[in-house]
């Protein structure tokens, strides 16, 4: 940890030197901003994001970190939910705070203190009404398979290694039918609790770098483990359990058992979020 650092933004604190954003609460007659920050994590030994009893999570881990610098534990506000062992290279999240710490200052500080799989890449003063998840119009999840006969070390914790060959050109086939609104229900893992299973899925793009197979999704929303089911449901249309022909009948049917199996999780990464 950097102690002079802290100290440092530990003393502004103390001193009351306000920025200029944010807004003044009257309920508790305190000067709050609504400070965005931009992460980026490996997953691997985390259980997700949302904070759950007796588990290390990413939430608690940056939360920790907050108070530290600003003294006062604030709730994090995310973009979303990331599951056991997924990635992200810019989660976005919001808390409020009436810290002084200048904006640009406050990457750094928490850089000094979080762990090294996790990363502040940023951080932004927002409106009193900006929210993470509510106000996020579109994400972009890329899936990662790693297809050789052999794995490669360092691609083992961030991509799913399947060593027979895969039929590229048929997954991008399939991977048409999935692009606009459909009824996702089929591919939604038990247990979720929203009020719609319909979304919109705005691109859905494959691409292959050496033996790197990249499954990129863009869409509004979606349902748990959905980005995993349309992962592996692809890999099945690449080795040709699944024909490409059938995964509109298939999305139609809203029958999860006639989808392909859920990916592993660490082969999932979080991209991007657009606002």
């Amino acid at each position: 940890m950097n102690f002079k650092l802290v100290s440092d933004i530990m003393s502004m604190v103390r001193e009351k030197e306000f920025p200029d954003h944010g807004y003044f609460d009257a309920s508790i007659e305190v000067f709050m901003r609504n400070i965005k920050l931009i992460l980026q994590y490996d997953g691997s030994a985390y259980h997700g994001w949302q904070i759950q009893p007796n588990a290390v999570t990413v939430q608690d881990t940056v939360e920790r970190a907050i108070k530290q610098i600003t003294g006062v534990r604030s709730a994090l506000i995310g973009c979303g939910r990331t599951d056991s062992g997924v990635h992200a290279d810019r989660y976005v999240c919001n808390f409020f705070s009436d810290t002084a710490i200048p904006i640009e200052r406050i990457p750094h500080a928490l850089n000094s203190i979080l762990p090294e799989d996790i990363v502040c890449k940023g951080a932004e003063d927002m409106p009193k009404e900006f929210h993470s998840k509510n106000c996020a119009r579109k994400k972009r999840y890329v899936y990662r398979i790693f297809n050789s006969p052999v794995n490669d070390v360092f691609m083992r914790r961030y991509a799913w290694h399947y060593k027979f060959p895969l039929d590229i050109e048929s997954m991008r086939t399939a991977a048409g039918a999935f692009v606009g609104t459909h009824d996702f229900l089929g591919f939604a893992a038990a247990g979720f609790t929203v009020k719609t299973t319909v979304r919109t899925i705005f691109s859905l793009d494959i691409d292959k770098y050496g033996d790197l197979v990249e499954i990129s999704v863009v869409g509004d929303g979606f349902l748990y483990n959905m980005v995993r089911i349309i992962a592996g449901t692809l890999l099945y249309v690449g080795c040709g359990k699944i024909s490409a022909c059938d995964i509109s009948g298939i999305i139609a049917s809203r029958d999860r058992k006639r989808a392909g199996i859920t990916a592993p999780s660490h082969g999932l990464c979080l991209s991007e979020v657009y606002y």
